[in-house]
């Protein structure tokens, strides 16, 4: 490849991924831009293969920009592209709300805050989908806070912390800054100490049972009046590791008489025996409850406003006890319902599909029968799809149902240009193939490689001796049917003839159209769908399709190549 061409090559990738970061309000992906590339300069398919490398780095650079300079660089480059996105924005009112109060702010500062004890789920796709797009759309800050202060009972999965990161750039997004809450311990104690100082926080060594039922008769724990240095001392003694789990916790002074008893005198600290799982944290028996880690850290890193669950109302209110006694503002809050998903038979849950794959029922967490981001990765799904299908369902207090179909249909618009078309017919047990001699056949078929793309082509598959077909397109006998890209063939006896090639038979008279494939000379698939793997066989250019590449097969599917070899060809079905 001369110069000349690898400059162009990396002055249209760069504008193209220019347009797709800016239209999507993400970071730009090197296949999503392949399809408008190539299809705008056929005259790079011949170096087809080493184009995604050239691309490559204009779209690492774009993805270095912030939202405003990708605006800017768009508008240099083409400028009449970015006057299509603009009037495309005006046209529409942005799904979500405007965020509360950000004139009072010098800059919206946001968070993710994910608990690694595994890998995330779609459920959990929308916070960063959400949060990143109000990050662009202000020009803001995010942080992933890794919530890791439950050594026991939601334990840190040591590989969830890259596996969450990795999905969250694969959903078009990069945190400003990441931190891990069990680094900060510490923090969190001197924090304590501070409080215990103010007089808001005491010891208590209360059975659990006894305090819930003081608790709930509005009556003080014995140990609320503690002077704070016989406090400051016990607490000294929780974090050098002195008492058992469940002999000690430190609680923040409330409103015992508060007419939320979730609110009275709450848990701040507590002992845990079983030791963290990252090294560095291993040592640490005194924890911090998540309310209090958290509130601290919200303030400490400056975040504005905050997404969280309508479930967890109460934590707001807990932390601003906390917040009281520092004399330190409260960020503005969103509460939103959960969302339900849709097409799944495996439940949205962590610690279910953890069970499921550790007993062998799932292949991993990537299985396709899972709704986890490893899976729809897999299956050919673009981050962007799932962002805008979370996006369009808003901040809502109520809970929200997400049809798995809205991701599809934008998943189809980001994959279409770039899928070029095959044929499979499906051999297993609920297709069963048939076989069928040809007689007068064409030397072979010429369908087009992508039906709305002409410059790319059309391609060869050679007919043989024989055909196959799939069960349903069987014609009955003496009935036609039209081969796609080969013709009209009339099914006599057990053969199939050919008739000609005037498409009237179709448009005027009604033939149906189907697909088929050589009974020879082909590729044996194995398909991978949420109901189970499905085989098959693939006319014989399939065979030079590489690994990850996105392909149509024609009244099938859409699908992405995971595994090539001599005896078959894997891939992941996307959807219709």
């Amino acid at each position: 490849m001369d110069e000349d061409l690898r400059e162009r090559i990396e002055r249209e990738a760069e504008k193209h991924a220019l347009a797709n970061a800016v239209k999507h309000g993400g970071q730009a992906d090197v296949g999503a831009i392949m399809g408008p590339l190539m299809g705008e300069n056929p005259e790079f398919r011949e170096h087809g293969d080493e184009v995604a490398g050239v691309a490559a780095p204009a779209v690492g650079r774009v993805n270095d920009m912030d939202h405003g300079e990708r605006r800017e660089r768009l508008g240099e480059l083409a400028p009449e592209l970015l006057a299509d996105i603009e009037s495309e924005d005006e046209g529409d009112d942005h799904p979500l709300p405007e965020l509360p109060n950000v004139e009072e702010y010098d800059q919206v500062r946001m968070r993710l805050a994910p608990n690694p004890n595994g890998p995330w789920h779609l459920g959990n796709a929308r916070m960063p989908s959400v949060i990143g797009t109000y990050k662009d759309l202000y020009d803001g800050w995010m942080l992933c806070r890794f919530d890791d202060t439950d050594p026991e009972t939601k334990r840190p999965d040591l590989d969830a912390y890259d596996q969450i990161l990795d999905a969250i750039e694969y959903l078009g997004f990069e945190p400003d800054e990441v931190i891990r809450a069990s680094d900060r311990v510490e923090t969190y104690y001197d924090h304590a100490r501070e409080l215990i100082e103010l007089g808001g926080a005491y010891t208590c060594s209360c059975p659990a049972e006894e305090f819930r039922q003081l608790k709930a008769d509005s009556e003080a724990c014995p140990h609320r009046d503690k002077d704070p240095k016989t406090v400051a001392e016990e607490f000294e003694r929780m974090v050098e590791g002195d008492y058992d789990s469940g002999e000690m916790v430190l609680r923040v002074k409330t409103d015992i008489e508060h007419k939320n008893p979730a609110l009275r005198d709450w848990v701040a600290f507590r002992i845990i025996d079983t030791p963290h799982p990252r090294e560095e944290a291993a040592e640490y028996r005194c924890w911090p409850m998540l309310d209090f880690q958290s509130g601290i850290d919200d303030h400490l890193t400056g975040i504005t406003h905050i997404i969280r669950g309508i479930d967890l109302q109460d934590s707001a209110k807990r932390q601003r006890f906390v917040y009281d006694y520092f004399d330190w503002e409260y960020p503005e809050v969103i509460h939103w319902g959960h969302v339900q998903i849709d097409a799944y038979d495996v439940k949205m849950s962590t610690s279910t599909i953890k069970e499921l794959v550790e007993a062998g029922d799932l292949s991993g967490w990537d299985d396709p029968r899972t709704p986890a981001i490893a899976s729809l990765r897999r299956r050919g799904i673009r981050g962007g799809a799932i962002v805008d299908a979370m996006v369009e369902l808003g901040t809502s207090t109520s809970n929200v149902d997400l049809a798995m179909s809205s991701v599809y249909a934008r998943n189809r618009e980001l994959i279409d240009e770039e899928a070029d078309r095959y044929f499979l017919v499906r051999t297993d047990d609920g297709n069963v193939a048939h076989e069928f001699p040809v007689i007068d056949a064409p030397g072979g078929g010429h369908p087009p490689v992508h039906p709305e793309l002409e410059d790319r082509g059309t391609r060869d598959v050679p007919v043989g001796d024989s055909i196959l077909l799939e069960a349903a397109d069987v014609p009955d006998r003496e009935d036609r049917v039209w081969l796609k890209g080969l013709g009209c063939f009339r099914h006599t006896r057990e053969a199939l003839q050919y008739v000609g090639d005037d498409i009237d038979a179709v448009s005027e008279e009604g033939v149906p159209v189907v697909h088929w494939a050589p009974a020879e000379e082909n590729v044996p698939v194995r398909l991978r769908t949420m109901d189970g793997d499905v085989t098959g066989v693939a006319e014989p250019g399939f065979a030079d399709v590489g690994v990850d590449e996105i392909v149509q097969f024609e009244r099938v599917g859409y699908a992405r190549v995971d595994e090539t070899g001599e005896e078959e060809t894997v891939a992941y079905f996307a959807h219709e």
